[in-house]
């Protein structure tokens, strides 16, 4: 069966910084109090959906030397689209002259990893050049007087450019998943602001991100000291300390960035990838653990072998 390749990748954050000593100024919190609770020092806010996912997406299309007619299908990953409807992917796909298919992909804070998995199983029917896009505006929901909410989430967008390969590819396993009896710990309804059971999320993220690691792990026939890097979903730092615990896995092989970024939802594990391969710490042939848990309640899990 064909498979999946990464051949190019892209991100792109607001210009406005959002650090906690604003947060200070607005709201009952201090810099010390959320940096020891979430890991986050700052976030980027501003733009909107379309805006950063073309620009992460253009990004992503030029370091792969291609342009967007080279395209068979835009998958858009997001919870904050700009319109009800229309979808924002098809804004992003005229941005980009990309003359294939465009669609929109809500799982949450698991959606990237999800898109990944679609997109492997649309190589195996015939597609062959996938541009995946995870891009978030959660400025736009958030209640920024909302002392448990408001120091947690930021926009930013990224991308990978994914193509079909003659082999098996580089996608070695996956795990999705969804209870939906969990809706009410996160949501958001129509025209009003995120809602979270911060306690209770933090409890079940935990055990649904080591679970799932753990099946995707025992799919690849890998066990943990075969991995080059994690990158988790960039939530809360505790909950990446916490499963990297449980995972028996350094937390030094942690793809991290929410100090910078905050949580940004979908964009948030390309984010953390596009920052690794940036500082030199992904190089041909290692083995990744993507995984995540969001909104849902959703998870997802991917190994993900990176190309030579």
């Amino acid at each position: 069966m064909p498979g999946l390749r990464v051949v190019g990748w892209g991100t792109a954050v607001p210009e406005k910084v959002v650090t906690n000593r604003d947060l200070e100024a607005t709201i009952d919190t201090s810099d010390e109090w959320i940096f020891e609770r979430t890991g986050i020092r700052e976030r980027h806010v501003g733009g909107t959906t379309a805006s950063l996912g073309t620009e992460a997406g253009r990004k992503a299309l030029d370091q792969a030397g291609l342009t967007g007619a080279d395209i068979d299908l835009l998958l858009l990953a997001t919870t904050t689209a700009d319109k009800i409807v229309p979808g924002t992917s098809p804004t992003i796909q005229h941005n980009l002259g990309i003359a294939g298919g465009a669609v929109d992909l809500n799982a949450a804070c698991s959606g990237f990893v999800y898109g990944l998995v679609i997109a492997n199983g649309l190589f195996a029917s015939g597609a062959k050049r996938i541009l995946l896009v995870g891009a978030e505006t959660l400025s736009t929901i958030t209640d920024w007087d909302d002392r448990g909410t408001a120091i947690l989430f930021g926009d930013g967008a990224g991308a990978l450019v994914l193509e079909r390969t003659d082999d098996e590819g580089d996608l070695l396993s996956w795990d999705l998943g969804s209870d939906g009896s969990l809706t009410d710990l996160l949501y958001c309804n129509h025209g009003e602001k995120m809602q979270m059971d911060g306690k209770e999320v933090f409890r079940r993220a935990v055990r649904v991100v080591v679970d799932s690691a753990t099946t995707v792990l025992e799919k690849a026939k890998i066990n943990v000291d075969d991995l080059s890097l994690i990158v988790p979903h960039q939530a809360n730092i505790r909950i990446i300390q916490a499963a990297c615990q449980r995972l028996n896995i350094p937390e030094e092989k942690a793809a991290i960035v929410i100090d910078r970024f905050g949580n940004t939802s979908s964009a948030s594990i390309p984010l953390a990838l596009v920052d690794a391969i940036e500082n030199d710490r992904v190089h041909g042939g290692d083995t990744l653990l993507l995984t995540g848990f969001g909104a849902g309640m959703t998870w997802a899990s991917a190994v993900l072998r990176w190309p030579h």
